[in-house]
């Protein structure tokens, strides 16, 4: 079958892999209808990971079910299905408390296992025609059949909750103010979420223009960092004080704000100076143990420079980590049906399987407007 598979940095290639097939009774296979390129994606694509050729990519897939294995009880052939960026078995101390991201059986030696991505575990991506879900029966979101909310859906498996955890994170409850630090995929769904929850005011901080102009389009205040310290234009607009709630949805590759090189603690420290005395911080940004093309030799172990002193002074609080997607996508898939939410609007680009090498290309520099691109195996090229 066809796949997108790592060649090097900044580099993919579509070509043919083995086909996917039942190993463990628990199992299904999927015929991938839709596998949405990730940001996460481009940490590896771009050699910053210690990702080896030959992985082949993709966290965020939805398909329909092709083949069961013997031990599958809730699953059928034909079912439409999305599954959670995380492969989580639903049975260890982790799972059983709801922490499906930091799954103690599927990886082990390691809390926590996803598919196509370095260092979580023996999982083939879904940007694919076809891919194996192990404990299938946990795994799969079963939707509506036919094709109805592809595009919404599709984000179900990764963007949606995590940007809705980065708001449980920081504890974001109706009339408040928050400020979202990056307006990617994630953080536009962070923001689009804390409006979900009844937020009064979002500041959502970025650059590029046509990610501004998304969180403008769905009600919230941009904030262009190359026009002025991001954290004073947001303490002018709150009266000094400051919002009472700040996700960050950058992660580790921040840049500074003349956009000439990175400064990976720059959200974190801004965070902090941003939101007000006693304010809750999100962070479902990613941060790495290990980045080989870090700026110096503490950030390439992940020890990064935060105002520790300064949060403490405020007495804020902080909640990191992956998002655990069980705890979330099923609510957040009937919100979508009921037409309360739409969170599509950030898909900018759908494409055949064989566009892939070009769409990371793109994605990874944000030319052309690519904010989101979703891959459909069966679509034409």
């Amino acid at each position: 079958m066809k796949a997108v598979v790592y060649e090097k940095p900044y580099s993919v290639t579509v070509r043919d892999v083995d086909e996917p097939q039942i190993e463990h009774p628990n199992d299904v296979i999927v015929r991938v209808t839709s596998s949405a390129i990730c940001g996460s994606d481009l940490h590896m694509y771009e050699g910053r990971t210690a990702a080896e050729p030959g992985i082949v990519f993709g966290h965020e897939n939805l398909g329909v079910v092709e083949e069961t294995g013997s031990g599958v009880v809730s699953l059928s052939k034909g079912d439409r299905v999305v599954m959670p960026f995380n492969v989580a078995c639903g049975f260890c101390k982790n799972c059983l408390a709801g922490d499906t991201g930091f799954c103690l059986t599927v990886n082990p030696g390691f809390a926590g296992g996803a598919y196509g991505y370095v260092a979580m575990g023996p999982y083939p991506g879904g940007q694919a025609e076809r891919m194996r879900v192990p404990f299938s029966d946990v795994n799969c979101l079963k939707l509506p059949p036919g094709e109805e909310f592809e595009t919404d859906f599709i984000l179900l498996a990764d963007i949606f909750p995590t940007g809705y955890h980065g708001c449980e994170l920081a504890e974001v409850s109706p009339g408040e103010s928050v400020v979202v630090y990056g307006a990617g995929p994630v953080g536009l769904m962070a923001a689009y979420s804390a409006m979900l929850r009844g937020a009064a005011t979002v500041f959502v901080v970025d650059r590029i223009p046509e990610r501004l102009d998304k969180a403008r389009e769905i009600g919230a205040v941009p904030i262009d960092f190359t026009q002025g310290d991001p954290v004073a234009q947001i303490k002018d607009r709150t009266g000094g004080e400051g919002t009472d709630k700040g996700i960050d949805a950058v992660g580790y590759q921040a840049q500074a704000h003349d956009a000439g090189h990175e400064e990976p603690a720059l959200v974190l420290n801004s965070l902090v100076e941003t939101v007000r005395a006693t304010g809750r911080l999100g962070v479902p940004g990613l941060y790495v143990p290990s980045d080989p093309g870090a700026v110096d030799e503490h950030a390439k172990r992940g020890q990064l420079l935060v105002s520790i002193g300064r949060m403490f002074e405020k007495g804020q609080r902080m909640g990191t980590g992956q998002c655990n997607v069980k705890r979330y996508n099923r609510q957040l898939r009937d919100l979508i049906i009921a037409g309360r939410a739409k969170p599509s609007f950030v898909v900018s680009h759908e494409l055949p399987l064989d566009r892939a090498p070009q769409a990371y290309e793109k994605f990874d520099k944000r030319v052309e407007g690519y904010t989101k691109v979703v891959l459909h195996p069966a679509l034409a090229a």
